[in-house]
């Protein structure tokens, strides 16, 4: 019988560096052999020194553990899927139950994600700013990825007038805490994922605290005095930022990394309050978000995998109307008050003092 076997990244250099390989045999016991007589040491890396199939490898069918068929001696007909998958080395390992072999089956079949990639993005823990336009997409598409926890800070609730671009709410949601409905959406989506909800503005007194207990965090907030505290936190906890914003057609986005500039080295200070209107204000076209939150998703990912290069020390500018992308340098600024040689910024500050408007509470939000 010839089979299709996916080979996890730990075992490619053994077959070329392929991801999956042909292989015949009536039962898994005799694919295995196959799979040895073709790329000498293969079966060394599934069973023990007894000969036996290490407990730390399972071997699925069709995305079945064959311990609920008939182990290895499961017969195999023309045209089956089989993958071999190990725990990864050190610490207890991330088990994948075959149905999460399946849902991730475009993912592991990918050299850059695989298996051990897959297990870092079931271990990643992201703290989404927002469930508004950018929140949105960004959570969605990191759950259907399979990021373990996805926490989210908004204390707002969801109003008609997000459901043109807010695409974790539906007409149903109206009047819930937008953190109620992004849990429930989420949850529909993948119920794999841990979805932590902080239902409270974040402000210098908690931003520590939410923000501690998460990887990387991604930035969705619809004001400046929240757009400030938060880089601000994460640069002092050490903590990956990745940051997007959109307006009526124009998208920016970035990722600051600790040590490799932040928020303030682009840009100094905010705008005099009125100056810079806000999407409540001005509107946005509602497809920006998706755009803008795709990328900052996929910015998230490219850093859990550690493949790619992030977009540290570049703005990415998009321009919806000329449908144009453009990529500017950022340096990390030297007089920077907070990340600088000589930084005068060591703790949380008065954000609204500095930016000259409170950051919104939920008697009176702000668009985003």
């Amino acid at each position: 019988m010839s089979v299709n076997v996916y080979i996890p990244t730990p075992f490619r250099h053994l077959v070329g560096n392929r991801a999956n390989v042909k292989a015949t045999g009536a039962t898994v016991s005799d694919l295995l052999k196959d799979l040895d007589t073709q790329f000498p040491g293969f079966k060394a890396q599934v069973v023990d020194s007894s000969g036996e199939r290490a407990p730390h490898i399972n071997i699925y069918v069709n995305q079945v553990e064959i311990e609920n068929l008939q182990g290895e001696s499961t017969a195999l007909e023309d045209g089956d899927e089989v993958a071999v998958i190990p725990a990864l080395a050190g610490g207890a390992p991330t088990v994948m139950t075959p149905e999460m072999v399946e849902r991730y089956s475009r993912h592991l079949i990918m050299p850059q994600v695989g298996s051990a990639g897959q297990r870092k993005i079931i271990e990643a823990k992201v703290l989404m700013i927002g469930a508004g336009g950018l929140g949105s997409p960004v959570a969605l598409y990191l759950a259907l990825a399979g990021v373990g926890t996805i926490g989210i800070v908004d204390f707002d609730v969801v109003d008609r007038s997000n459901l043109q671009r807010q695409i974790l709410h539906q007409t149903a949601d109206i009047g819930k805490p937008k953190v109620q409905s992004a849990s429930e959406t989420l949850l529909a989506h993948n119920s794999n994922v841990n979805v932590v909800t902080h239902e409270a503005p974040i402000t210098s007194d908690n931003a520590f605290e939410i923000i501690s207990q998460y990887d990387i965090v991604v930035n969705g907030a619809d004001n400046f005095a929240t757009r400030y505290l938060v880089n601000d936190a994460c640069y002092l906890l050490k903590k990956p930022l990745v940051d997007g914003s959109i307006l009526m057609f124009d998208g920016q986005a970035t990722t600051y990394l600790p040590g490799k500039g932040c928020y303030r080295c682009l840009y100094p200070a905010p705008p005099p309050p009125g100056l810079v209107p806000s999407c409540a204000e001005a509107g946005v076209l509602g497809a920006m978000c998706s755009t803008i939150g795709s990328i900052q998703a996929t910015e998230v990912l490219k850093l859990v995998l550690e493949v790619g290069e992030p977009l540290v020390n570049r703005l990415l500018l998009y321009d919806a109307l000329s449908l144009e992308f453009r990529i500017v340098k950022v340096r990390k600024d030297p007089e920077c008050p907070l990340c600088g040689d000589n930084p005068t910024i060591s703790e949380l500050i008065d954000y609204e003092q500095f930016c000259g408007s409170p950051i919104p509470h939920r008697d009176d939000p702000t668009g985003g």
